[in-house]
């Protein structure tokens, strides 16, 4: 299988994060989804994990499958969080065994139900699992990004520093959404003056729901800005409105990116396809 950082040399990327279902009716759903996005060529997906590795078998499933299928180049999503060192040898094994090598490191929630210390030897931070990754195989590590900093950080200073130190053992980051294209150029402009010029791609999120984003934001230190947050507010019970606006708001930050020269675009889909869709048409941008 291809490296997605070979990929990301031969020009602008365009990518879709999904998630492994969690019912029939999810299943049935990203079927469908799938076969929405694959019009749209996409450079590669990445498949999410659930908190504490709760999605661990399906994730699996999913990226092997797809990799089979040859359609789009998969990525697995592996987390620190609630794993030895020994479990996640053993995912990483399997993984390179079935002839997938490309893989996003992530320090990862705890599950919800998680009760006390997380056992001993267990990995901390993401930097130290694409550290584990390179010593398992030959794979092609991503690493996640926050263009405003990731939410547990002392300070921006040491979010920079730590990020670079993460792309030192990398080949990619991926960032997390956010709504200021000022934002993702300063986070590029950082890492340059520490020495980094790996591929960062801008992470795109467009509203679909209200709630939801909120959550997301919350999660991942976004900040939702006060005019957008009231627009949506103001249309919240009209879900078609919703999405309008966030479609819209997402293709301007889009464009911003694109004329700054980015590598690519990455959507975060929430296994849905209508926005990633009206948003690539109107960009009309070749991957």
């Amino acid at each position: 299988m291809k490296k997605i950082s070979e990929i990301l040399a031969q020009g602008t990327s365009l990518s879709v994060e999904l998630w492994p279902p969690r019912s029939p009716e999810a299943q049935e759903r990203l079927e469908e989804v799938l076969k929405e996005l694959y019009p749209l060529h996409p450079t590669f997906t990445s498949i999410t994990y659930g908190a504490g590795g709760s999605t661990r078998e399906r994730t699996h499933d999913l990226v092997v499958r797809i990799a089979r299928e040859g359609l789009i180049t998969p990525m697995a999503h592996l987390v620190c969080a609630a794993h030895s060192r020994s479990e996640l040898t053993d995912i990483l094994v399997r993984y390179r065994d079935e002839g997938i090598n490309n893989v996003l490191a992530l320090m990862g929630d705890p599950p919800l139900n998680a009760v006390g210390p997380l056992k001993p030897g267990e990995l901390v931070h993401a930097i130290e699992l694409a550290e584990l990754a390179k010593e398992v195989g030959d794979f092609c590590v991503a690493v996640a990004a926050h263009p405003e900093g990731h939410p547990l950080s002392a300070s921006m200073e040491s979010d920079r520093d730590y990020l670079a130190r993460k792309l030192e053992v990398s080949d990619f980051a991926i960032t997390q959404f956010f709504f200021n294209s000022d934002d993702y150029f300063r986070l590029v402009d950082d890492l340059v003056e520490r020495g980094v010029d790996k591929p960062i791609l801008p992470g795109i999120m467009p509203i679909t729901k209200v709630r939801t984003v909120y959550k997301m934001a919350e999660l991942s230190g976004a900040q939702v800005p006060p005019d957008l947050a009231e627009r949506v507010e103001k249309v919240a019970d009209n879900p078609d409105d919703v999405r309008k606006i966030g479609v819209e708001v997402a293709i301007d930050l889009a464009r911003r990116l694109l004329a700054g020269g980015v590598p690519g675009l990455h959507f975060y889909t929430m296994n849905e396809s209508v926005a990633t869709i009206e948003i690539v048409n109107a960009l009309s941008y070749a991957h």
